[in-house]
């Protein structure tokens, strides 16, 4: 067997490969294999998106379908059936996002800027056949740009407003908008702020879309020339262009005209939203598997030195460098090496890796491929929970073609390197997220974690070396290869390069997924990507990391988002859940609702962890039932930091990190609880009761007739009163009244 231990040499190119059809293929190189497709591909697609008038892709994940986006699917495509006119294309994309929107469609036209309407029905398709692909009218009201408050302009100028051009953006601007004005095309541009780009030493600089044209090094004497010969008369600055080429940037020209995309950068998400993940020709015409055909014509060595460079981190939540831990296995003389990705995400309101799975499963492919030879790997596995159906069915879709073509099995890419990849399932355990518990459920056994060293680099799945890197790591990879590992390392900071996906959910108006570089502050994120909180209610709180993360405060907003600030701070960076809180959120019943999640997922192997846990959560519980004594919060803390230090696992190790921090932040709301028995979000249901304002009540009886246990007495037509000490605390007469009359009072009932 070939000894895949040697780091020194490429896999050789057989002399005459077999191509997927068959025959012999007459290609020298694997890269020019994989140009050959796509140059196929291209050509493939060329009717279906380049030949029509209009292209319409409708949004197709898990949260797209549920938000009822194959009712629109089937609608549009009934329409389009024999429509007479312009020439039309429908197809599907991945989820783009904006979850808070869904369904998306999005229409794209001939050298027009794409309009993309939201909660989209099958009443709303029709009038975008009606009005926007019969009378080329934008139907407005429906459209994100109408929501968003920017406007359907004719062109899009993003400037960079990263860190490295931040002195310079706002005069710079401030310039460019006093100087579309005063040529007459203000009201036809939209400019807005972009998230930085990687291009810090070219400073300001302007993206023009959808010329897709690049401005660098802006002046007042540049920002002239551009705006009177590119935007007043469409003759490119051709002297100060510099045409946009990364593959990272893609996204930037479907969706950089809302301040939503506009403040990211994506690179991990690059494709989602963008193609149809179900397609392999869609994937190639994006430079789909060309990293990886370069990669397994070089060194394997060389190849650990360029992601090494690229300074690229596990996005699975430990922020290990990865290159560093394919070194590890590399070097081990084994013939069985296994490469693992970890797709087994748990976090509630996490929904990172599925969505990038759902919507653009190639890459994942790809940067096995690409891990899986830098290691000598013989097999690949993605492991992720059954709860993701559609996950699993667009991954194992991909997988055969990407074998298909040639890309996967046996000698890959005509080379003498055979690597293959399965998709393995769990039964939905978050302790499966630690990598020895994940191994264990591979090989069949329960999902529980083990004392390391052993490493996994060492003695993996079935004691042979293995790596495990998760989803997210996988989809940064060809970009590194692509773009190269010296651009990757520019963005961010400097310990934490690149770029980092978040679930933004909670109480934020824009909720979805962003990828945003690191270094990115959590005010930036909350308020100019995530809109601020939702119904003008207050900030409280963010929590990063997951379960096992921390709650920051207000004063923690300027945080930048990185390993080491996260962590100095009292959080973590984790897999990507991010949750804002506001002031309506009781800071101890989070606790208590991340420690029974806690201790219903631990796998109750080492004992901190197993009955720590549940001591944790009975002070928690006795706390929020108004019982608590303040000998309780220095128990609380002295159990959480014996947890911390004795548990097996990483899991057992952040159990008690929501219980140490809203400690920290949020110490006078435990001290209300137990002092005042008061919860001030009124929240806790010992802590607060429901009474009926006499002089605001009309008798109607429409609470007494709701109550659920029959605790509100009244005449009709006379106030009405509430027998707390029988009311549940449900909120149902609060929601019912129609004239005020219920209030809730933050405090026990007395």
């Amino acid at each position: 067997m070939h000894d895949r231990s040697d780091l020194s040499s490429p896999a050789p190119v057989m002399e005459n490969p077999v191509g997927s059809n068959g025959s012999p293929n007459q290609l020298t190189t694997p890269l020019e294999m994989v140009r050959k497709k796509r140059q196929e591909a291209i050509w493939q697609l060329f009717d279906e998106k380049f030949h029509t008038d209009f292209r319409i892709t409708v949004g197709s994940a898990t949260c797209e379908n549920a938000a009822g986006s194959q009712a629109v699917y089937d609608r549009l495509s009934e329409r389009l059936k024999g429509l007479k006119g312009p020439r039309v294309t429908i197809g599907r994309v991945g989820c783009a996002g904006r979850c808070d929107m869904e369904p998306v469609v999005n229409v794209i036209s001939k050298g027009g800027v794409p309009v993309k309407y939201v909660h989209v029905t099958p009443e709303i398709a029709d009038l975008i056949i009606d009005n926007h692909i019969l009378k080329n009218k934008i139907v407005e009201e429906h459209s994100m740009h109408h929501v968003e408050g920017v406007g359907t302009r004719t062109r899009m100028l993003l400037v960079c407003d990263g860190s490295a051009c931040k002195l310079d953006v706002g005069p710079t601007v401030s310039y460019l908008r006093e100087k579309l004005n005063k040529s007459g095309i203000g009201d036809k541009v939209t400019v807005t702020r972009s998230q930085c780009k990687g291009r810090c030493q070219n400073g300001p600089v302007l993206h023009v879309y959808p010329d897709d044209i690049e401005y660098q090094q802006l002046t007042p004497e540049k920002i002239d020339q551009i705006v009177e010969e590119h935007l007043c008369k469409d003759k490119i600055v051709a002297s100060l262009a510099t045409k946009n080429n990364k593959v990272s940037n893609r996204f930037i020209p479907f969706f950089g005209d809302v301040h939503f995309f506009g403040k990211q950068l994506r690179i991990a998400l690059r494709n989602c939203g963008v193609i149809d993940p179900e397609s392999i020709n869609e994937y190639l015409a994006v430079r789909g598997y060309e990293a990886a055909a370069s990669v397994v014509q070089m060194d394997r060595a060389k190849v650990i030195e360029t992601v090494k460079q690229s300074l690229l981190r596990g996005r699975g939540g430990a922020g290990f460098l990865t290159a560093s831990k394919w070194e590890l296995a590399a070097v081990q003389k084994s013939e069985e090496k296994y490469l693992i990705c970890n797709a087994d995400e748990g976090d509630p309101g996490a929904f990172m890796d599925r969505s990038l799975i759902e919507g653009d499963p190639h890459t994942i492919i790809e940067g096995m491929i690409i891990a899986g030879y830098a290691m000598g790997a013989t097999q690949g596995f993605v492991y992720t929970r059954i709860e993701y159906p559609l996950a699993i069915e667009r991954l194992n879709l991909a997988i055969g073609k990407a074998r298909d073509y040639g890309f996967l099995g046996k000698n890959l890419f005509g080379t003498t390197w055979s690597f293959d990849i399965e998709v393995r399932l769990g039964a939905g355990a978050f302790v499966c997220g630690e990598e020895t518990a994940l191994i264990h459920s591979i090989e069949g056994f329960r999902g529980e974690p083990m004392q390391k060293p052993p490493f996994p680099t060492t003695s993996g799945l079935w004691g042979k070396p293995t790596v495990i890197n998760n989803v997210e790591t996988y989809a940064n990879l060809p970009a590194v290869l692509l773009d190269g590992a010296g651009w990757f390392a520019s963005v961010g900071t400097g310990k934490s390069t690149g770029t980092k996906v978040f679930a933004l959910a909670g109480k934020v108006r824009n909720t979805g997924l962003v990828e945003v570089p690191m270094g990115t502050t959590l005010r930036e994120i909350i308020y100019e990507i995530g809109g601020g909180i939702s119904g003008g209610r207050k900030f409280k709180a963010v929590q990063t990391g997951g379960p096992a993360g921390g709650c920051l405060p207000e004063s923690f907003l300027d945080t930048p988002v990185d390993y080491e600030s996260l962590t100095a701070a009292g959080s973590i960076m984790g897999s990507g859940g991010m949750i804002v809180m506001d002031e309506d959120t009781c800071m101890v019943d989070v606790a208590r609702f991340f420690m029974e999640f806690m201790v219903d997922e631990s796998c109750g192997q080492c004992t901190p962890c197993r009955s720590g846990t549940k001591v944790l959560l009975k002070i928690l519980e006795k706390i929020t039932h108004g019982q608590g004594t303040m000998e309780d919060l220095d128990k609380l803390v002295e159990l959480s930091k014996t947890i911390q230090q004795s548990s097996l696992c990483g899991l057992g190790k952040c159990a008690p990190n929501s219980v140490l921090s809203t400690l920290t932040h949020f110490r006078h709301e435990y001290e209300e609880h137990i002092l005042q028995h008061k919860c001030r979000a009124g929240v806790c249901k010992n802590l607060f009761h429901y009474e009926i304002e006499a002089d605001k009540c009309i008798g109607c009886r429409l609470c007494a007739k709701a109550c659920p246990v029959g605790c509100i007495i009244g005449n009709l037509k006379e106030p009405h009163v509430i027998m707390t000490e029988l009311c549940t605390s449900c909120g149902t007469c609060f929601q019912v009244c129609r004239k005020g009359a219920v209030k809730k009072t933050t405090e026990a009932a007395r």
